[in-house]
């Protein structure tokens, strides 16, 4: 093989895309497919896990239309977190998959509080827990072997090798990543060992390409399926962001404040959680917390359009420090736990460029604040940070930004999820191979 393709999966609310990254890590190929939207009934929401593997498998055709399909030296599939479906000995769904917003499960998730840590990443009525039991109560884990995440699953139809889970989906099913286990209190919810997968770390060779899979889409017998991960850990991998104290903040919907560290740092408090790491064979923690601030609150007065238009006018090296809180409704956890916080978006200025910049210094502010409480509670200050999402087009808010972080603010390399799960592929293919 001269020059080894890594391709990577990934399974995003409305689509798939499947990128090939050659061994530098540069994109050499890239496809997507619509997914049909879940069928949503608030508060369920279900989708038939087959429209995931023909999207996949038309992603696939469609990508190695571009490449030669025989340099696919890996594959790994990133995927939505806490979507979970149960399916029997030989990898076939019973039923539809709960997905990641499913919220149905509000007293099974009454139970989990009753007996598991607070900073569990199992709590919640959406976590895959949650959904596990309200299948259970359903009794429909009397007919399944299996309970498999999305990631999980599609990897189990590339390779025939089923069961099998990451560490970063498995933690909302209850998987402690501390000791590396199935938690006790877990029996107490009288769940079936049997159903849950092996949990590997992503990145962890799984198996080659089944024989069928090879045949249909002409990739070499040996092609190798590595484990994933879920799709916000993808994201923040193809950044680039790989030492301790580096950074990524997302700037979408909402606020996500995402740094490497040594040690993890729980804080049910705040809703800070830390997921294990691995970067070229060290073990991180990815810290992370999430604001209700963020570009659905600055949605709500602008357009994409106007806020393109308002940009060039902005002045940011002069900050109007209004100490406005942007969020969308009363309410926050992180940096600030109190779920009756009002907004605070007044006075208004007449002009509303400078309305515009005012919500952008106070979701900036936010930002602040959230790394500064992270650094409290054991997490290294940001050495630099990168920037993901729509608002990470903004100079002028990088600018405002920067003036109050006083750190680099770098290029993500990439922000795309495949790019991540491709990237995984690569060290499971450098792992086995070597």
């Amino acid at each position: 093989m001269d020059t080894p393709l890594y391709i990577g999966i990934d399974l995003g609310t409305s689509g798939c895309r499947a990128i090939a990254v050659d061994d530098n890590g540069r994109p050499r190929g890239e496809a997507r497919v619509a997914l049909p939207a879940a069928k949503r009934d608030d508060p369920r929401c279900e989708q038939d896990p087959a429209l995931w593997w023909l999207a996949a498998g038309d992603c696939l055709e469609q990508l190695l239309a571009q490449i030669p399909a025989s340099e696919v030296a890996a594959i790994a599939v990133d995927g939505t977190s806490a979507t979970l479906l149960l399916t029997d000995a030989e990898g076939r769904p019973l039923g539809p998959a709960l997905m990641y917003n499913d919220s149905r499960a509000t007293a099974q998730a009454a139970r989990i509080t009753a007996v598991a840590p607070a900073d569990t990443a199992a709590q919640g009525p959406t976590s895959a827990l949650a959904k596990l039991l309200w299948r259970q109560d359903e009794g429909l884990t009397k007919q399944a072997r299996h309970a498999l995440h999305q990631a999980d699953w599609i990897a189990a139809q590339l390779s025939t090798r089923l069961g099998v889970s990451d560490i970063n989906n498995a933690l909302k099913l209850g998987f402690n990543p501390q000791t590396n286990t199935w938690p006790d209190w877990l029996d107490t919810l009288h769940i079936p060992r049997s159903l849950l997968p092996e949990v590997v770390t992503p990145g962890t060779p799984l198996a080659p390409l089944s024989t069928a899979n090879a045949q249909r889409f002409g990739l070499p017998t040996d092609t190798l399926v590595v484990a994933g991960t879920t799709d916000s850990t993808a994201a923040f991998l193809a950044t680039g962001a790989s030492r301790p104290g580096e950074a990524v903040t997302s700037l979408g919907s909402t606020l996500v404040l995402k740094v490497i560290a040594e040690q993890p740092i729980f804080d049910a408090r705040y809703g800070i959680y830390s997921q294990p790491l691995v970067i070229d064979d060290q073990q991180r923690w990815l810290v992370g917390g999430a604001s209700n601030s963020g570009g659905a609150v600055l949605r709500r007065f602008f357009t994409d359009r106007q806020m393109r238009e308002l940009t060039p006018h902005l002045r940011p090296g002069r900050p109007l420090c209004l100490e406005y809180y942007p969020l969308p409704a009363p309410g926050e956890r992180f940096p600030v736990n109190d779920s009756r916080l009002a907004p605070s978006m007044s006075p208004r200025p007449d002009d509303d460029t400078r309305f515009f910049q005012a919500l952008l210094e106070g979701i900036s502010r936010i930002e602040k604040r959230g790394y500064d409480l992270l650094a409290e509670l054991g997490a290294p200050y940001p050495a630099n940070v990168r920037s993901t999402g729509g608002g990470a087009k903004n100079p002028a808010w990088t600018v405002i930004r920067h003036s109050l972080l006083s750190v680099p603010m770098l290029t993500a390399k990439h922000s795309d999820a495949a790019i991540g799960a491709a990237l995984l592929a690569r060290s499971g293919a450098t792992r086995h191979f070597q």
